[in-house]
């Protein structure tokens, strides 16, 4: 769908897959009303007219135009040129990304006077801001949703674990929705387990004590006994608005979707994406804040058990259901405020983040993070993910959006090389048995 250069940024990104539904993610500049074509900036400077459309068809799914129609070019290539991909790079990302990635291309033996040639072409091209003009779908909110006036089931599935805490708000939460017709579904994992704390709740809960603490046993196992044909995946530390859940259905409805993707901000670590304030093609999956029609469970299976007690389960899940073809819209209005608190959780049984493991000599990255990406994109990917994730993991989670900090983290990285490539190849071993094993993955009965 994109540029050859953008597996360097993104070597794990959804649409750097195909599938034989692809060009549904894809639109036809000159299908698109003028309205629409007034938001994207048609950039004609590039040397292959082929990339300006490319380049438009980019624009159009950063800026939120969502359409199924067929895009003529995009089936069957990327942009290959190297003068329009270093174009392309310079255009929309941070001016240290061209840097590195012709560093990483001489050091693979692409040839020197080619790559410079095209770094010093597009020397003077400047980053834009994508989000000047953004479609802001304003007819979403006088949308009259059938399936909202339906009323149909939704299951709200919540694996817990020593969170009873936080577990308190987020009942509240739920009982002050303007939307009633759910059930909650908690899979209560912690220990000591506290009936008491589930009595006098005005919520439809049906709760069950898990002895073993499996996340994604446990979702696999809520999303089983639900009764809804709707199934609103959360977490156990977050908050939302009262109108979370009406915004999940309409979204469905309004786009003709069958995931909505609620968008995640949390209270530290990165900065919240811009994109995250509109309507858009999704290129992630998070359980702990989709609504997900059971369909897609029965025709891709449930959850890859092969992430137990690891990360990105629920990315291995988003990547499937997009390989089968359904439609996954990031929805600004159904968002969350994600506590990441220290205690309890999947922060009990691994680590919070895919590459910062709790253990000094754990693996690093977790090694499902490998196990995703070598499974789907292959091998080259997951060393680009590893090359460009080590650095920074080696600094506190908290100092994320600090790019000072990511300084001391090169330094870290030089220090401590032999010590940071034992922990790679310990994941890679781990992640290759994995493989080697196969997925876990169940089918909805």
């Amino acid at each position: 769908m994109f540029f050859e250069f953008n597996k360097y940024i993104a070597p794990a990104f959804y649409f750097n897959l195909y599938y034989e539904f692809n060009n549904k993610y894809c639109v036809d500049y000159a299908k698109l009303t003028p309205e629409e074509q007034a938001l994207i900036d048609f950039d004609s400077e590039y040397k292959n007219r082929d990339s300006s459309y490319i380049d438009a068809a980019y624009q159009a799914f950063q800026k939120g135009i969502i359409k199924d129609d067929s895009f003529s070019f995009v089936h069957q290539n990327k942009v290959t040129n190297i003068n329009d991909n270093y174009r392309f790079v310079k255009k929309y990302f941070h001016p240290l990304w061209v840097y590195y990635i012709l560093l990483i291309r001489i050091l693979c033996f692409k040839n020197p006077f080619i790559e410079f040639k095209g770094f010093l072409i597009t020397f003077k091209v400047s980053k834009i801001n994508i989000f000047a003009k953004i479609n802001n779908h304003s007819s979403f909110f006088s949308f009259n949703s059938a399936l909202l006036n339906n009323r149909p089931l939704i299951s709200i599935i919540i694996p817990t674990l020593n969170r009873y805490k936080y577990l308190k708000n987020v009942l509240k939460d739920l009982e002050n929705q303007n939307y009633k017709n759910f059930e909650v579904l908690i899979f209560d994992q912690s220990t000591p387990f506290k009936a008491d704390f589930y009595n006098g709740w005005k919520l439809d809960l049906k709760v069950e004590q898990q002895g073993e603490k499996a996340l994604w046993l446990a979702r696999n196992r809520a999303i089983q006994k639900s009764a809804g044909e709707y199934v609103l995946l959360y977490d156990d530390d977050s908050l939302v608005e009262i109108d979370w859940i009406e915004n999940h259905i309409k979204c469905l409805d309004f786009f003709n979707a069958e995931i909505s993707s609620g968008v995640s901000i949390a209270v530290i670590g990165s900065k919240v994406p811009k994109h995250y304030s509109i309507f858009r093609w999704s290129d992630q999956l998070d359980t702990g804040n989709v609504l997900i029609k059971k369909d897609v469970f029965r025709k891709v299976g449930m959850f890859d058990r092969q992430f137990e007690k690891q990360r990105q389960g629920d990315g291995e899940f988003g990547l499937r259901a997009y390989l089968a073809g359904f439609k996954n819209i990031s929805n600004p209005l159904a968002k969350r405020v994600h506590l990441k608190v220290k205690d309890g959780g999947l922060r009990e049984m691994g680590s919070w983040d895919a590459y910062r493991p709790k253990k000094i000599f754990a693996p690093r990255p977790i090694p499902s993070v490998l196990y995703l990406i070598r499974k789907y994109f292959g091998r080259d990917a997951a060393l680009l993910n590893i090359l460009f994730n080590t650095i920074p993991s080696l600094v506190p989670y908290r100092f994320k959006r600090n790019r000072f900090i990511h300084l001391i983290g090169i330094i870290l990285t030089v220090c401590f090389l032999p010590f940071v490539i034992f922990t790679i190849v310990k994941s890679w071993r781990i992640s290759t048995n994995m493989l080697k094993e196969g997925s876990k993955i169940d089918k909805l009965i």
